[in-house]
């Protein structure tokens, strides 16, 4: 973890775009407070008015909502450098839940200071990219449950999953922590948990992934891409790709 919690927030924001020396002094004294939280708490919930911007220092979160009934949609999962919440900075009440997936570590700022930002022309147009780029993902989440088969959708996911693991430095060679259930998989796709471990041994049986554990392996990227149809073009990483958002974003 960084010696200084600001420094990923700093390093973050430079794979959106040029970060002047200015900006990143306004970043250096922004009041940061690390929280240690445990898997499986919900860190918000749809209603509250919540103090703090969150951004993930380490760990797996997700955002979803749920029926009267209790069912649930997973609406993204957020990764390492990821912010939680950014729209809560504009928006109150926030309009839907933000909970860990693992143990986690997560960076609070205040609102009020976040929205002080806005005052630096280039930290308002960083800030407002990321929050662009979240809006693009949504579109192919949308497009993912609404016209894709079963089979497409969980590849869809595990090669969204992979390419923004390895922007972060956190998968190697298609090999990465995938600490997430089958049953998150299944909220996440529209799918029930039986229809999810159906797909995954079908991919399994296709020469496509591996799956031990928290493990998870792309055998054949390629053809993995093929039937998700995955284009990362939506993921809008810099140029360069995964390599060069890695490179930024590395300690």
């Amino acid at each position: 973890m960084d010696a200084q919690p600001n420094s990923l927030l700093v390093r973050k924001l430079s794979t959106l775009g040029p970060v002047t020396a200015e900006d990143r002094r306004i970043l250096d004294g922004l009041p940061v407070h690390i929280r240690d939280v445990g898997p499986d708490v919900d860190l918000v919930r749809e209603g509250d008015r919540n103090p703090n911007c969150m951004f993930l220092q380490e760990g797996f979160c997700c955002r979803y909502k749920t029926l009267a009934d209790g069912r649930r949609q997973i609406l993204s999962f957020n990764i390492r450098a990821d912010f939680l919440d950014l729209t809560g900075v504009a928006l109150d009440p926030i309009d839907h839940n933000i909970a860990t997936l693992t143990a986690s570590k997560i960076a609070l700022v205040p609102r009020t200071a976040m929205a002080e930002l806005a005052d630096s022309p280039t930290l308002s147009r960083l800030l407002w990219r990321d929050t662009l780029v979240d809006a693009a993902i949504y579109r192919e989440w949308v497009l993912n449950i609404g016209r894709r088969n079963a089979y497409q959708r969980v590849a869809h996911v595990l090669c969204e999953l992979t390419t923004r693991l390895r922007s972060v430095g956190l998968a190697h060679n298609g090999v990465c922590e995938l600490p997430i259930t089958q049953g998150e998989l299944a909220d996440a796709t529209g799918l029930s948990t039986v229809h999810v471990n159906r797909v995954i041994q079908e991919l399994r049986r296709d020469g496509l992934i591996a799956m031990k554990g928290r493990n998870f392996s792309a055998l054949n990227w390629d053809r993995l891409k093929q039937a998700a149809g995955f284009d990362p073009t939506y993921l809008h990483l810099p140029p360069g790709g995964e390599a060069a958002t890695a490179s930024r974003l590395a300690p």
